[in-house]
């Protein structure tokens, strides 16, 4: 493939794009620019890739969705690697404009102009486009099942109007590049964690909630099992397949990092020096997903990639240490964030 110089990065300012930015920034000199594309909704933060702004990175804030925009920027790189992306099941749930809008439109804008121009273009997904698995007998807790995994060959079957619009982008990246010869790659990766991540989210929600003297909230009964990543790991797994992966396919991208929420949570809590039961159980999310998990070996065997941190103890004790080093970062925005969740969620007794 042509030697990559020039990359646009969109949502380069959100919690997963901003660690690949400085994943890139920091291993890949030969990367001359990096042009962070993304339009600051909630979920982005510049102050997330403020200390490397200058030569090699440059914050562009702009729609996906905005063709005009689009074409400009891509006429000046060698690639595109797109993770930006309205994300938030709660939300989704709520309001579907935006998601069709940024997930599908947006994806269809990119594509458009990485054709035109015939970059490299990366496509980052999730495994929610597949739907859930049943729970798993050899992991306590976790129910029945066989111990499935995802893998690229599982079909579809999206559970929200979040996952319903990842898996239309993906189609259509799909179709063009069997239509028009469009040269790109996408990954499905299981949930992730690390710095930068907003604290609506499962994990960061929890640090902060204690930090902040709140009491943890648990969806249901906490049974619902995530394949937990973390983001650097996630960063190096798609670096690998824009660099060595094959045009036209798709590749799982997964650190075999299986526990449910109540464990995460009762983690959480032991590691901050709280008892582990120490929160309460609110009104599940409506069609929440049993569970996800990852077959990472296609990306393993056929690249070579293998995760960095498999020690998820070790990973969500440094997670922890960054939320409470960085208060300043979060702080603002959490009252708002824990008045709209209760709006919707009820204590069980």
């Amino acid at each position: 493939m042509t030697e990559l110089r020039k990359i646009i990065v969109t949502g380069g300012a959100g919690f997963i794009g901003s660690n690949f930015v400085h994943y890139v920034y920091n291993n890949h000199p030969e990367i001359e620019k990096i042009i962070v594309l993304d339009k600051l909704t909630y979920a982005g933060n510049k102050a997330n890739i403020a200390e490397i702004l200058g030569d090699r990175v440059e914050l562009v804030v702009g729609d996906i969705a905005d063709a005009d925009l689009v074409d400009k920027l891509a006429g000046q790189v060698d690639a595109i690697v797109h993770y930006a992306a309205e994300s938030h099941n709660d939300n989704s749930l709520k309001s579907q404009d935006e998601f069709i809008h940024t997930n599908f439109i947006g994806t269809y804008t990119l594509i458009q102009a990485a054709r035109k121009y015939d970059l490299r273009f990366h496509h980052v997904s999730t495994d929610e486009v597949y739907g859930d698995l049943p729970y798993r007998e050899d992991l306590p807790g976790h129910g029945e099942g066989e111990g499935e995994k995802f893998t690229d060959r599982t079909p579809y079957n999206p559970s929200s109007p979040y996952s319903s619009t990842k898996a239309a982008s993906d189609l259509i990246v799909r179709a063009w590049v069997r239509s028009f010869g469009l040269k790109a790659t996408i990954s499905n990766c299981s949930n992730n964690y690390g710095p930068y991540q907003h604290i609506e989210k499962f994990i960061p929600r929890q640090i902060t909630n204690i930090l902040a003297g709140i009491r943890p909230k648990l969806y249901g009964d906490g049974k619902n099992v995530r394949d937990w990543i973390h983001t650097e790991d996630h960063s190096s797994g798609v670096w690998t397949i824009l660099t060595k992966g094959v045009i036209g396919e798709t590749y799982l991208i997964g650190a075999d990092g299986e526990k449910n929420n109540k464990e995460v949570l009762e983690e959480i809590l032991t590691e901050m020096g709280q008892e582990a039961t120490a929160y309460d159980r609110v009104t599940d999310r409506a069609g929440h997903d049993l569970r996800y998990a990852i077959d990472n070996t296609k990306l393993r065997t056929e690249l070579g990639w293998a995760p960095k941190h498999t020690d998820f103890e070790s990973g969500l004790k440094d997670t922890i240490k960054w939320y409470t080093d960085n208060k300043d970062w979060w702080e603002a925005e959490k009252v708002a964030v824990e008045a709209n969740y209760a709006k919707s969620q009820e204590v069980l007794k």
